[in-house]
């Protein structure tokens, strides 16, 4: 799972736009692509501490995972997200991504749950790859922060998440074999999700050191059916 560049406020994008969100001119939707391209480049940018929402401290950022042929996960989230913000773009939708782009470092996690609180987001979806080992360690789950900080990590939060988790079901995906129950992983330790001030899930959408799940996450048809998954799921929570 990681952050543009880290000496300025990243700008929430919109549609592919710069332009500044009009809070509340819309339906608001926060979509967070995990990590970045550069993160690896900038350790020491990404190593250094923020806080991680229970009174602790945790490094900025990571670099993420990657397949075992080398596909990075950074990647996989960017495309899925940027599917993901076209999709909920049509449907009049105003999208703040955390990031405008692949290859900028950063932001921070507990930047990227300000932007969320900033917007006053109607939902909040990070989306990532897991990079777990075992042969047999595959599937995907959807984390949440608990126990709940502030009403809106409870049931908004749970609900988003299994919304979430349902429309992988339904949509043919296996939850995850290793990790969490039947697709849900209550979390304490991810500072995004405890900072966070709106409802919030974050989305291992696979495990990219499982030939079955690397296959699904690297073509151009699985990511697409995993962003069409996310988008509808998010359209049926806001509904």
């Amino acid at each position: 799972m990681s952050p543009q560049r880290l000496s300025a406020t990243p700008t929430p994008v919109t549609s592919g736009s710069t332009a500044p969100v009009p809070v509340g001119a819309h339906r608001v939707i926060v979509l967070d692509p995990g990590h970045n391209g550069g993160n690896a480049t900038h350790s020491a940018a990404i190593n250094r501490h923020v806080p991680d929402g229970r009174g602790g401290m945790k490094a900025c950022n990571t670099t993420g995972t990657a397949a075992l042929d080398g596909y990075s996960e950074h990647a996989f989230n960017w495309d899925v997200a940027t599917r993901v913000r076209d999709a909920l773009s049509a449907k009049g939708f105003t999208v703040v991504m955390t990031r405008p782009d692949d290859s900028g470092v950063g932001p921070c996690v507990d930047e990227r749950a300000a932007i969320g609180n900033r917007g006053d987001a109607a939902a909040v979806v990070s989306i990532h790859a897991d990079g777990a080992p075992g042969a047999n360690s595959h599937g995907f789950h959807v984390a949440y922060s608990a126990p709940p900080l502030n009403p809106a990590q409870g049931e908004p939060s749970i609900r988003l998440a299994t919304t979430l988790r349902d429309g992988f079901s339904a949509a043919g995906f296996t939850p995850s074999t290793y990790v969490g129950s039947h697709g849900l992983n209550p979390r304490s330790d991810l500072s995004g999700l405890n900072l966070t001030e709106r409802p919030t899930a974050l989305v291992e959408c696979g495990n990219m050191h499982h030939p079955g799940d690397a296959a699904v996450l690297e073509s151009p048809d699985g990511r697409a059916r995993i962003a069409t998954v996310i988008a509808n799921a998010i359209v049926s929570y806001v509904g």
